[in-house]
């Protein structure tokens, strides 16, 4: 009798907790978004439910509910870290933290994020390599692609300064451009360090065929890719090229833009989240043309629409492409070309290679372009690209000028 009451309130209990969702796994975290209206930054813990993929909001400030639990499109646990934008209706909540140790423990491990970095020998393979870091696992949430002075280098490698090579390293890091990554994955750090492979490139080809600088470094000095080696570095390292602070301009390496002779080319969040940045990179240098300048962006409403200002009232697709473009992170290129020797040369190419706005019309009159294999709809159509010559170095301008 005492072990058929025992069963009978325990399994009233299991119906209970899961009629009221007590069991059921959820994760929090703390959330800010700026109010452009009232001009200030509001605080949320966000409450994330896995089992229908619902969220809820509740104002840190007085505890009072601002979102009440719904699915929101596009926000999925694979878009959920520390660090991530969401776009919640309109409103872009950036995560800042975890909201309590249950979610502590279950994210920072699996959504552990790491500094990595390509070489200026790494950089011609740009497309492929960022192909090869979505395969081997590492979500890419933050990249750039700048110019580091002697300055920033002898910075950066410090720890280095009284070793023999030191001047050396620091005059081929100053010498071209190199892309600066965040990376996230599950225990990146010491992931990241064991795909890219040992220090000295003859060593990883013997060692490590399949790692990184086996396939694309040159040298013990030129191979390829750095890779922090603790918690603590990673956090140096990625303040330095991603400063969560405004530092002072002598302290950033710069932008590699060159505002010449270039036409501008964004590559849409719904292609970035797929994972298929590495491969239209690939396809643009592949096709010749040259990225002279990268950076993935977080878009606020604000910036896109005063960027898509000009299709206002003449695209009835206007709308979509805004919240398009605002969904998550996207990435801006300047791109050039060789063999292009004015403002309207470039721009004409490069479109011929991203094909038609409509990606089914692409499929039907230009089957290679870019919207041809990437696009899905006229909103998710994968990039956009500069419709006019002399609107060329203007878009350039607002991605890497005004923005940056």
């Amino acid at each position: 009798m005492y072990n058929a009451k025992v069963l009978f309130f325990t399994m009233y209990l299991i119906i209970l907790f899961s009629k009221t969702g007590i069991n059921e796994t959820r994760y929090s975290f703390l959330v800010e978004w700026y109010d452009d209206l009232a001009s200030i930054t509001r605080k949320f813990c966000l409450r994330y439910f896995i089992s229908n993929n619902t969220v809820e909001l509740v104002e840190l400030k007085n505890g009072k509910t601002f979102l009440k639990r719904i699915k929101c499109d596009g926000v999925t646990l694979k878009s959920i870290y520390l660090g991530s934008t969401l776009n919640i209706f309109s409103r872009q909540m950036k995560i800042t933290d975890y909201g309590d140790d249950f979610t502590r423990e279950s994210f920072s491990q699996v959504t552990q994020r790491t500094y990595g970095m390509l070489k200026p020998e790494s950089v011609p393979h740009l497309g492929k390599i960022l192909d090869e870091i979505y395969a081997r696992g590492f979500k890419v949430t933050n990249a750039k692609m700048c110019q580091m002075s002697e300055d920033n280098a002898k910075e950066f490698y410090k720890e280095h300064e009284e070793r023999t090579f030191f001047p050396t390293l620091v005059r081929h890091m100053s010498s071209a451009p190199v892309v600066a990554l965040e990376l996230m994955g599950k225990d990146a750090i010491k992931s990241w360090r064991r795909e890219i492979g040992p220090t000295d490139v003859e060593q990883a080809k013997d060692e490590a065929p399949n790692s990184l600088r086996a396939l694309y470094g040159l040298n013990k000095t030129q191979n390829g890719f750095h890779g922090s080696d603790s918690p603590e570095s990673a956090e140096r390292e990625l303040e330095i090229f991603f400063p969560s602070k405004v530092p002072s301009r002598r302290s950033i390496p710069r932008s590699t833009a060159t505002f010449e002779n270039s036409t501008c080319c964004v590559i849409l969040p719904h292609v970035v989240e797929e994972g298929h940045l590495g491969r239209i990179i690939s396809e643009f240098q592949n096709s010749s043309f040259e990225i002279s300048a990268m950076r993935m962006f977080y878009l606020n409403k604000t910036d896109v629409q005063e960027f898509y200002e000009v299709y206002e009232g003449v695209i009835p697709e206007h709308n979509g492409m805004v919240g398009q473009l605002m969904s998550g992170p996207s990435v801006a290129l300047e791109i050039k070309h060789p063999s292009c020797k004015s403002q309207e040369e470039i721009v004409s190419k490069f479109r011929l290679l991203v094909g038609p706005s409509d990606p089914e019309i692409a499929r039907e009159l230009r089957p290679q372009s870019i919207r041809a294999k990437y696009g899905a709809t006229k909103v998710k159509n994968a990039v956009h690209c500069t419709d006019l010559p002399e609107d060329g170095s203007l878009e350039v301008e607002y991605f890497f000028k005004i923005l940056e």
